[in-house]
């Protein structure tokens, strides 16, 4: 089909108007479709244009009440100058000050690995032999506790009795 203004090219954009009840359908080339301005041709990739996709997003988040917020900077160690995706990358902390740097982002991670996020560490049994009794006192605490709220005396007392016995080795 050729253009129906120029009748010289190929008709290659078909507009279809429906004005007040009246359809009107146009045939014609892309030139000819510029020149007659029935579309706002305008490149959707051209960030300058008042109809960027840029445009578009600013409009709908200050529609959603709100001014589009900004990309945060990434967070760099003060001390190493190493940023937390070069952690992720590489797995390993620059220094220790990147513990603290990075805590917001890494204890989710720790907490799904490790099941906790307090690091209780290891002691030899033959260096360790008074913290190892100072650690079953305090679990004994806890659990003492728990038997307490739970109303259940008599495991209560065995452990008060334990812990009794424990305190006497120290």
């Amino acid at each position: 089909m050729l253009c129906q203004n120029c009748n010289q090219r190929e008709a290659n954009v078909h507009i279809t108007k429906i004005v007040n009840g009246v359809k009107q359908e146009m045939h014609l080339c892309e030139e000819c479709a510029k020149q007659k301005n029935e579309f706002n041709m305008i490149n959707p990739f051209n960030l300058a244009t008042p109809m960027s996709f840029q445009n578009i997003l600013e409009g709908f988040f200050e529609m959603m009440g709100g001014v589009p917020q900004q990309i945060p900077e990434p967070v760099t160690c003060p001390v190493c100058h190493q940023s937390f995706d070069e952690f992720k990358r590489t797995g390993k902390m620059g220094c220790a000050n990147c513990y603290r740097t990075f805590n917001n982002e890494i204890t989710p991670i720790i907490k799904r690995v490790h099941g906790n996020i307090n690091h209780t560490g290891k002691v030899p049994k033959r260096t360790g032999g008074i913290l190892k009794i100072k650690r079953d006192i305090e679990k004994l605490k806890e659990e003492l506790k728990i038997a307490i709220m739970n109303e259940e005396y008599e495991k209560a007392a065995k452990i008060r009795d334990q812990i009794k016995e424990l305190e006497s080795k120290l």
